[in-house]
């Protein structure tokens, strides 16, 4: 008599839930790092806007620097 042999499933129903759960917490992190973009680009606008020339003189070069 041939003997069956019993292989479990190979997990798509628990793959699914792993990847469901992944490009969630992958978006989450998205919009997160969208909202910090855009708060450092805010502040940035706001330097420029009160000050630019002090900005730009900043990073220019003195010297052998």
């Amino acid at each position: 008599m041939a003997q069956e042999q019993k292989q479990p499933k190979k997990g798509t129903e628990q793959d699914a839930e792993v990847t469901e759960a992944t490009e969630s917490d992958v978006a989450e992190r998205k919009e997160q790092l969208d909202e910090d973009i855009d708060a450092i680009l805010d502040e940035i606008d706001e330097v420029l806007e009160s000050n630019a020339e002090d900005f730009v003189k900043s990073f220019i070069q003195k010297g052998g620097q």
